[in-house]
């Protein structure tokens, strides 16, 4: 019985779902977005969160707790380098699940999982740039004319 064990077996012994675990997070570092299962999606966004935390303090403590759970130089690196900047406001919720519906060899729920600062479709500046604010205006209600450019508006339409 699993009263009260909250982790997701995934249908592996711990050794193997660690190994999984770790690679799934390799991959997501590497690549901002991967698709997989929902399962494996949620239980990789509980693993992979704390580890984007430890990122946003570089200190050789943290770069070697990191390590020791994903077991990748180059993965480290990059979450060091490249998504811990990206992420230093954000007080959490670094990853986003989007549902894709079911796979057709086994319908199993498939889902896909993102780093949420690097997609530029969702975010509010572009990549590389930064967005323009527009100033927004009633249609009704636009810019007022002086009194000036009232009046001289209004003598050619008299004649």
């Amino acid at each position: 019985m699993r009263h009260g064990n909250k982790n997701n077996a995934l249908g592996r012994k711990k050794a193997h779902r660690g190994a999984l675990m770790s690679n799934l997070a390799i991959s997501l570092i590497e690549h901002k977005r991967i698709e997989t299962t929902l399962a494996k999606a949620r239980a990789l966004r509980r693993y992979v969160e704390p580890l984007i935390t430890k990122s946003k303090e570089d200190t050789t403590h943290s770069r070697r707790v990191v390590f020791s759970e994903l077991q990748n130089k180059e993965a480290t690196a990059a979450l060091f380098r490249d998504v811990a900047p990206k992420v230093a406001s954000r007080p959490g919720g670094y990853v986003r699940i989007i549902k894709l519906g079911n796979r057709l060899g086994d319908a199993a729920e498939m889902a896909m999982i993102e780093l949420v600062d690097f997609n530029t479709t969702y975010s509010k500046e572009k990549a590389g740039t930064a967005a323009k604010k527009t100033r927004r205006t009633r249609k009704s209600g636009g810019a007022k004319k002086t009194d000036e450019a009232a009046s001289a508006s209004a003598e050619p339409a008299a004649e």
